[in-house]
């Protein structure tokens, strides 16, 4: 498997991927406040809503991911690793297509902790 024969198909799995997670996010009921007499109703209520937070921003950050990948076809750097500049496997991308490193580097960015601003999303969403 080579990297054109992914990228051919890769374009539609993304646009798929965008447009489903456009739909998830413009629904967004489970973030509205509810009250409730009841004091456990309240805790639940909170519980669900800080949940829906939590996927909503799951959500979009991999709908970001998804938008830097089509980016990153359109101009030509699709299957690049934003940091080291080597090629990504074919395997990689057919698995997480809006991959945006090698495995290695992936691994170093992961070590790092969530805290950690990656730059290379910062740029990418600037332009």
């Amino acid at each position: 498997m080579n990297l054109a024969s992914v990228q051919h198909g890769v374009r539609d799995i993304l646009e798929t991927k965008q447009a489903e997670l456009m739909g998830v996010l413009r629904n967004r009921d489970g973030i509205a406040i509810e009250k409730s007499a009841d004091q456990m109703d309240e805790i639940q209520y909170a519980s669900e809503r800080d949940l829906a937070i939590r996927n909503v921003d799951r959500d979009s950050k991999l709908l970001r991911q998804v938008k830097a990948a089509l980016t990153r076809i359109h101009a030509g750097h699709f299957g690049t690793c934003l940091d080291c500049e080597e090629a990504i496997s074919p395997k990689r991308l057919a698995a997480v297509p809006w991959a945006m490193r090698c495995i290695r580097c992936q691994e170093v960015s992961d070590s790092d902790g969530p805290e950690a601003v990656d730059v290379s999303e910062v740029v990418q969403n600037a332009g």
